[in-house]
């Protein structure tokens, strides 16, 4: 068997492997989203219980952090469907051109653990604060 260069081979269980994460990264997303919907209507709940002047700054701030999130996520989504269709189009031939489908699987695993750490940070800063304004 000759391999070209520019050529790695993924094995079948790595290739089911990464199917199985972005699967898993999708349901994970979607939990967010929902998550993050719920945060921005708990903002809004309160911002109708206190509109003071020392109140809004940080509302607001939170909700451009609630946004932002909204749309990595959504570049996140279409990212992750982008790479799924990738490896579909490859199937499970035992020679594929997989340097760039490799590195796009690893750098999503480092935006989805940035995600889950991050969202998490927020939510909880989210929380405390509004447990010390109310």
């Amino acid at each position: 068997m000759n391999i070209m260069e520019n050529e790695v081979l993924i094995a079948p269980g790595k290739y089911a492997q990464f199917h199985f994460e972005i699967r898993s990264w999708e349901r994970l997303l979607e939990f967010f989203k929902q998550e993050n919907a719920y945060l921005k209507n708990r903002l809004s709940e309160v911002l109708d219980l206190r509109s003071d002047k020392e109140f809004l700054p940080l509302a607001e701030h939170f909700q451009n952090l609630f946004i932002i999130k909204d749309e990595f996520m959504d570049e996140l989504r279409h990212d992750i469907h982008e790479q799924e269709s990738l490896l579909k189009q490859v199937g499970i031939s035992a020679r594929q051109p997989a340097d760039i489908k490799l590195k796009k699987q690893e750098k999503l695993r480092n935006e989805m653990e940035y995600l889950e750490r991050d969202f998490i940070k927020v939510k909880i800063d989210f929380n405390k604060y509004l447990l010390s304004v109310l």
